[in-house]
């Protein structure tokens, strides 16, 4: 991803700012896969995945006037996307944060993503059981590379509790591919 937007993107952009239907879909059969990962990794339920990136698209199309062809489309979009999951969870207050975990080793940490046979899709499965707080904390600090600060900003809660749910998302992270691994010996 560079600093200027593709020429193919800016082909379709262009379509999208004439409200050409053909370049709407090919902008969203092009970025769909990518960014309805992005809704099932904050959501973990497939149907909710789909009506965060319903929302996420329609403002993506609404906005398109606003991006400026800096940076990449598709990081545009995602960010759309990320704030559209983070506005879906707070409209919903779904996100519980817990301070203290007891039943979870801190141990633990250390043995995430051992392995080298662990694919992507595995993973997914994997976040999409996290608990809301620690699965939301988890994609924006590891997948969308938020600091523990933004983080907090974002949500409206304060930094060690953005810590503590990253540390619970990865203990929980770590203990489940561990045990997903020790189940295939």
């Amino acid at each position: 991803m560079g600093n200027t937007i593709n020429r193919e993107d800016e082909f379709i952009l262009k379509g999208c700012l004439e409200n050409n239907r053909r370049s709407q879909k090919l902008l969203y059969r092009k970025y769909f896969t990518t960014m309805f990962r992005i809704c099932l990794s904050y959501s973990g339920d497939k149907d909710e995945a789909k009506d965060i990136l319903q929302d996420a698209f329609v403002k993506v199309f609404t906005s398109l006037d606003k991006y400026g062809s800096k940076g990449s489309l598709e990081g545009w979009i995602r960010r759309i996307v990320t704030n559209t999951a983070i506005d879906y969870f707070r409209s919903k207050k779904r996100l519980i944060f817990k301070d203290e975990f007891p039943d979870e080793q801190e141990d633990e940490e250390d043995k995430f993503f051992e392995g080298d046979e662990i694919t992507t899709d595995i993973i997914l499965f994997y976040i999409k059981q996290l608990p809301d707080g620690a699965r939301v904390v988890f994609n924006l600090y590891a997948v969308e590379g938020m600091t523990h600060k933004e983080i907090s900003n974002e949500l409206g809660i304060n930094e060690g509790t953005s810590k503590s749910q990253y540390k619970r998302a990865r203990t929980l992270l770590g203990k489940w591919i561990n045990e997903y691994e020790l189940s295939r010996q």
